[in-house]
């Protein structure tokens, strides 16, 4: 508890930490803002299913407890982590915000139909008071924001930065490696948008290590 008390008066008493941090939540707003405007855009951009090497040879799973319960964890822990050590923050903010408007820009270059339309269609217009959660994640996607995974990219993008905590890294290389077989046997990606995710988000993370090399620094001392 002291070692937490004093990293939250080191961040409180450093002003440029303090403007790291207020610079890369706005950074991070935008790219929020940036994803929510490339989510309107695909659900008007009509197109068809295409086949899929892989998806045409794997069954049709349900996959709805692995799919929302992946994305409350990629919420919940990395938050988790960021309190607990909050010199973490700035960074972690900075490659967030780079890995989603790379995300929300090759969102607007893909018109590919979702494989599996039909599962959204059915939590978007289910009644149950469990399916709460499912309505109101489809409102802000419609399953048409294919390329690229962000449930397989980005466990991969926070293994890469907490990379020097083994217990983390193979936390979230493995809980990489599950989301991607959920989407896959879903049939809620194409194969495509799964296997690129990992090429991105290490080139995310090279290009912020460079970039933001100050707030990498910090994250690790």
């Amino acid at each position: 508890m002291e070692r937490l008390r004093e990293h939250y008066r080191v961040i409180s008493h450093d002003k440029g930490i303090f403007w790291n941090i207020v610079l890369s939540v706005a950074l991070f707003a935008l790219s929020v803002y940036a994803t929510m405007t490339a989510y309107n855009y695909t659900q008007t951009a009509k197109s068809l299913v295409v086949n899929d090497l892989i998806l045409d040879h794997i069954p049709t799973l349900n996959v709805q407890f692995l799919f929302f319960g992946g994305i409350a964890f990629l919420i919940i822990v990395p938050l988790i982590i960021a309190f607990l050590d909050p010199r973490k923050l700035p960074f972690g903010l900075e490659v967030t915000a780079i890995f989603f408007l790379i995300r929300a820009f090759f969102m607007v270059l893909t018109h590919v139909a979702p494989p599996n339309i039909q599962y959204y269609h059915y939590f978007a217009s289910a009644p149950a008071a469990a399916n709460h959660a499912a309505q109101a994640l489809f409102s802000v996607s419609s399953g048409t924001d294919m390329f690229f995974s962000g449930h397989t990219g980005y466990p991969f993008l926070l293994a890469l930065m907490l990379w020097k905590t083994k217990w983390l890294r193979n936390l979230f290389l493995g809980f990489s490696v599950l989301m991607a077989a959920t989407v896959l046997f879903g049939h809620l990606h194409y194969s495509i948008d799964v296997f690129a995710a990992y090429f991105i988000a290490y080139g995310v993370f090279r290009m912020s290590k460079r970039y933001f090399w100050k707030e990498y620094k910090l994250m690790h001392e």
